[in-house]
């Protein structure tokens, strides 16, 4: 579903000769021999998930959308970057279905949290709090003025019904809330992070809500499964995109840009960035995931890359087919001078814009150029695409010596934060 192209990067090194790297790398991920290996669980996922839990989570989206008019996700990282990515990238900006989703827990903005408080005063609301341990302090600010909220408008009963966490199974400050006032829950599984997590409870209840087929994006999942069983860098397309990145940052090249011209996949982007960043950034290592929506970012950063200093790739996820298209109409009087384009597809004019682009920053500009093409923007696809991007970053981490599964840098700013805050730390 995925095909990888590597012949517009002008790679200095043949992606075949880190066959036997690879082949150690996978046995390392495929039998938890390798660092972080209590993280792996989203490798078998696709087989081992709960399918109790499954079909629950089926129930309670289909409960929350008879009973709200907006859906809030309470979370941060990986707790709302997937399932925004997912709603968005399949719903469209514009998107038809009765349910708004929307996302908090995800900042300390006074004004962006008190926006959201006075937008949703008169809405039929339900809430989605995800915190694995129910302490991370950007969620826990949101969720206990979401709760005050929801309880002064429908009291505590009501409330309760209207409030699903998802969080640890046995522990955690989260679970203990959940416990005492007889919320839904949702388990965020043990072995499997933040970042891999859109693919559990963690994403799929808030794509469950917004319409989207969940067991459409599990087929996905688990073909991408089958398709990146070997190690075999000619059939294992994850693999020789993981390589690709190797062999480019070898030539210099240490930011990879992530390039899409689909504006309802800018945040499958941000997914994307999360997922490397905190993956590959550690031991003064890895490459600077940064992102950008063409055509639109051509005429901002469109000269640096044209002209700059040449210190990254593109990496181009490219859609063949969109999800809605149009023909571009005809005028009696061309004073616009867009008479050429009639009749033409809307999305051919972009495929063209993705051409010459492509040609102008490969063969000018000196850009290398990593092809990514996706059959379109269904749950199958994404979910497919996830495990494409999960086995790329575990392989290109291994590759690298490093354990993708943590991310001790993070901590460094909430030891500080607290300590400003007067948080008593015992």
């Amino acid at each position: 579903m995925i095909t990888f192209d590597a012949s517009h990067a002008h790679l200095r090194e043949e992606i075949s000769a880190y066959q036997a790297k690879v082949d150690a790398c996978h046995a390392a991920l495929m039998n938890k021999s390798g660092k972080g290996n209590d993280y792996v669980g989203w490798v078998e996922w696709p087989h081992t998930y709960d399918k109790e839990e499954f079909a629950r989570i089926k129930s309670c989206a289909k409960r929350m959308a008879d009973m709200c008019d907006v859906f809030v996700v309470c979370g941060i990282g990986g707790s709302y970057l997937g399932a925004r990515a997912a709603i968005e990238m399949m719903n469209g900006l514009f998107s038809k279905q009765k349910i708004e989703v929307l996302f908090i827990g995800n900042t300390f903005s006074s004004t962006y949290i008190a926006q959201m408080l006075d937008y949703l005063k008169d809405k039929e609301v339900c809430v989605n709090v995800i915190s694995k341990s129910g302490t991370t302090t950007e969620t826990s600010l949101a969720f206990r003025l979401l709760k005050q909220m929801m309880e002064e408008k429908y009291g505590k009963e009501d409330s309760a019904k209207r409030i699903v966490a998802t969080t640890d199974k046995a522990r955690g400050t989260l679970k203990k809330i959940a416990d005492e006032e007889g919320y839904e829950t949702f388990v965020i599984p043990d072995d499997i992070g933040g970042r891999f997590s859109v693919i559990t409870p963690v994403g799929l209840l808030p794509i469950a809500v917004a319409g989207i087929d969940i067991d459409e994006m599990m087929t996905g999942l688990k073909q991408a499964y089958e398709d990146m069983a070997t190690s075999d860098l000619k059939k294992n397309s994850a693999y020789a995109y993981a390589v690709s990145r190797r062999i480019l940052q070898n030539m210099g090249k240490d930011a990879e840009m992530f390039v899409t011209y689909e504006p309802s996949m800018s945040m499958v982007a941000e997914w994307w960035k999360q997922l490397f960043g905190e993956s590959e950034g550690k031991d003064g290592k890895g490459i600077l995931p940064c992102s950008a929506t063409f055509s639109t970012d051509l005429h901002s950063l469109g000269q640096f890359i044209q002209e700059g200093k040449k210190v990254l790739y593109e990496t181009l996820v490219l859609v063949d087919q969109p999800m809605t298209d149009l023909t571009f109409p005809s005028a009696t009087e061309d004073v616009d001078g867009m008479n050429y384009l009639a009749g033409k597809s809307i999305d051919w004019v972009n495929k063209m814009a993705a051409q010459g682009t492509l040609e102008a920053h490969e063969v000018t500009g000196n850009v290398p150029n990593l092809l990514i093409t996706i059959p379109d923007m269904s749950a199958k696809t994404f979910g497919y695409m996830c495990y494409f991007f999960f086995r790329a970053c575990a392989m290109t981490c291994y590759l690298l010596d490093i354990n993708p599964f943590n991310q001790p840098g993070v901590e460094v700013y909430k030891k500080n934060m607290f300590r400003l805050l007067g948080k008593n730390e015992s």
